[in-house]
């Protein structure tokens, strides 16, 4: 009676849930790992809280939550989850995330297919429960039986499937550079575009278990520029930048600190891949820190100077160092779902500077309501090619399309 009653008043939470959802409870979801497991197994919950509020907000997750197993009809068990870290309450910028994980052990008594409820949290979650290491399921899992009254949520998937070789590869793939295509007039009508990419060599079971050497990636750069005057339209010169290098976005931070620190060092390679008198490359090491201020309103800056030491530089371009100096000085400021503006400033010997400055804005808060950016990119100075390092280029303003800022 006390179980069934406890039951009902579980239910009566979670409706009250739903009803307060959208001002309280709507920028939650928990998940559990693994999506399937054994009697007495230690499993993971994890919340990600989204702040879709107009300003910053201060999350604080509870250490404990309590779990109510579903075992029959008006029927469960009742389990603690644990924090896995105590922190001080988180600083959320607007549209920016946080992320919390609890413990708990599986019911030694629970069987099939379990739904468990999170108490004073509008979702329910799924967990296949299996009685030993060979009896894992094979087939399509009979439809849960939920509690009379019981309110419509959406639970998490219990499939139990090995990723494919293609999710494989589209989890660890992500944008690295700014990746665009634009278009001039000056001194008559060219394009210019950038494509950018690094990829994850190991990936973590979880933020939480991230360890030094999940943050090795390998990174593709390429820039061209493109003469559309001519009858044969051809590339003026393009750029291979593939890189190997150590990346972590928040190597610090604090939660009652409006920044944090991130770090990019690496090797990289730069080739226009051409032979004979057209031919350029070069190698270097860089070392890149990354000083990230997010404002109150969601806004966020970021310094991040790349500092250059070159290392076996063609004899076909034995001065390049001279045209583009050792450090290439950015700076980032970024609105949430807004604004994009990026300058980056370079210095050689005998006065020679180089300037480029991009501006971004969305294109799903434009009419068109498109995925990307309308781009528009200021430059000025040397390097705007690899094969023609050596000389200033005009002044240049372009106008186009970025799928990322």
């Amino acid at each position: 009676m006390r179980l069934t009653l406890r039951f009902l008043c579980l239910q009566f939470i979670l409706l009250l849930g739903l009803c307060i959802h959208s001002t309280l409870y709507a920028a939650v979801n928990f998940s559990i790992e693994p999506a399937q497991a054994q009697p007495n197994d230690s499993i993971t919950l994890r919340a990600i809280y989204i702040n879709t509020k107009d300003e910053a907000t201060q999350w604080e997750p509870p250490t404990q939550l309590e779990l109510y197993w579903h075992t029959g009809p008006n029927t469960g068990l009742t389990t603690q989850a644990t924090i896995t870290q105590i922190e001080p309450p988180r600083l959320v910028p607007v549209n920016g995330f946080a992320i919390a994980e609890w413990h708990s052990t599986v019911p030694a008594d629970a069987s099939g297919i379990q739904t468990i409820a999170i108490e004073g949290i509008p979702q329910l979650i799924a967990l296949d429960i299996v009685p030993g290491p060979s009896q894992l399921a094979s087939s399509p899992p009979s439809e849960a039986v939920a509690p009379q009254d019981a309110p419509t949520v959406t639970a998490t998937s219990v499939a139990a499937t090995e990723p494919t070789a293609f999710e494989q590869v589209r989890n660890a793939l992500s944008v690295y550079e700014p990746m665009y295509f634009l278009y001039g007039t000056r001194p008559e009508q060219h394009a210019r575009f950038q494509l950018s990419f690094k990829y994850r060599l190991l990936s973590p079971s979880s933020l939480a278990n991230s360890r030094f050497y999940h943050h090795f990636y390998l990174g593709y750069t390429q820039r061209a520029l493109w003469d559309l005057s001519q009858d044969s339209i051809p590339f003026v010169d393009s750029t291979y930048n593939p890189s190997f290098f150590w990346y972590k976005e928040k190597l610090w931070e604090s939660a009652s600190q409006p920044f944090y620190l991130g770090l990019n060092a690496g090797v990289e390679h730069e080739s226009n891949g051409k032979s004979g008198a057209s031919s350029r490359s070069l190698n270097d090491f860089y070392l890149q820190p990354e000083l990230n201020y997010t404002f109150d309103n969601g806004s966020n800056l970021r310094f991040m100077p790349r500092i250059k030491h070159y290392v076996g530089v063609s004899s076909d371009n034995p001065d390049y160092k001279d045209y583009m100096g050792f450090v290439n000085w950015r700076l980032r400021w970024q609105q949430a779902n807004g604004l994009s503006i990026m300058g980056s400033y370079q210095q050689g010997k005998q006065g020679r500077r180089t300037h480029q400055l991009d501006v971004a804005w969305p294109l799903k808060r434009t009419p068109l309501n498109l995925n990307g950016y309308l781009y528009a990119q200021y430059f000025n100075g040397y390097g705007e090619t690899l094969l023609h390092y050596s000389q200033r280029a005009q002044s240049q303003v372009r106008f186009g399309i970025a799928l990322t800022p």
